[in-house]
């Protein structure tokens, strides 16, 4: 480890892994959460730290590329770096490598820095000094979908508890899980062709606009594109996540 990139070790646990026998997306992404968290208290930030500071980062996007699937029981290898930030957030890479050196994933992940309010706040400078990365002339990044054609899918859902985090949010890994149930609806509509198996190359960009309340009622949207799929969770009108997935079998 180095102050720039922190490893971790893990293996893909059987309740990670989808009747496919490999990890499922959101893994990669619960992984790249957990091993940032892991590399700010090996710098001297932990929870506690922000607590005091009544702090807390929150996950605006991501982006995951999956180029070889994780199997069940797989030793992995996942590093984290911070690429750059600005004034209230920061962009982060993660590697999620098999034990022979192989890439399995990459992800992308920008966070915002919000404050007691939930107002977006300053980087405190102990943290932007020890960083060693660059400010960056970047925007965080956001998803077009489009809007949902007449042959979209639809499905009602409910917040369940067992997806709320200890800060009580739906953690952002869940989206994922939910747009993979989209998939997987959407496939099963007549006529349509199949989504992308597991083992195939994808990537998946995601972006969170407005957080989903414990036990809200939410609408799912997902429907073919072009390039894949596009995906939207919504309340009512307002829409509070967006994806869109490419895959090279698509």
């Amino acid at each position: 480890m180095t102050d720039q990139v922190f490893h971790a070790s893990y293996r893909v646990r059987f309740d990670e892994a989808g009747p496919h026998g490999a990890l499922r997306t959101s893994g990669y992404l619960r992984y790249a959460q957990d091993v940032a968290w892991q590399h700010s208290e090996a710098l001297g930030f932990d929870r506690a730290w922000y607590g005091a500071r009544r702090l807390t980062w929150l996950v605006r996007a991501a982006e995951i590329a999956v180029a070889a699937g994780a199997r069940m029981g797989t030793s992995l290898d996942v590093s984290t770096e911070v690429l750059g930030y600005r004034k209230v957030w920061a962009r982060r890479r993660s590697e999620i490598r098999l034990d022979d050196g192989t890439l399995a994933a990459w992800v992308h992940t920008d966070w915002l820095l919000i404050d007691a309010m939930g107002r977006p706040a300053r980087i405190p400078h102990e943290i932007s000094h020890v960083l060693h990365a660059p400010v960056i002339d970047a925007a965080l990044a956001r998803v077009v979908t489009g809007e949902p054609p007449p042959s979209a899918v639809s499905r009602q859902f409910r917040v369940r508890p067992q997806e709320l985090d200890p800060l009580a949010h739906v953690n952002n890994a869940v989206y994922v899980d939910w747009l993979e149930e989209g998939l997987r609806e959407a496939v099963l509509a007549p006529g349509d062709a199949a989504a992308p198996p597991p083992e195939a190359r994808r990537r998946y960009r995601l972006e969170y606009a407005v957080a989903a309340e414990p036990d809200a009622d939410l609408e799912r949207v997902t429907w073919r594109t072009r390039a894949g799929w596009a995906h939207v969770v919504q309340r009512g009108d307002a829409v509070l996540f967006r994806a869109v997935v490419e895959s090279d079998e698509t």
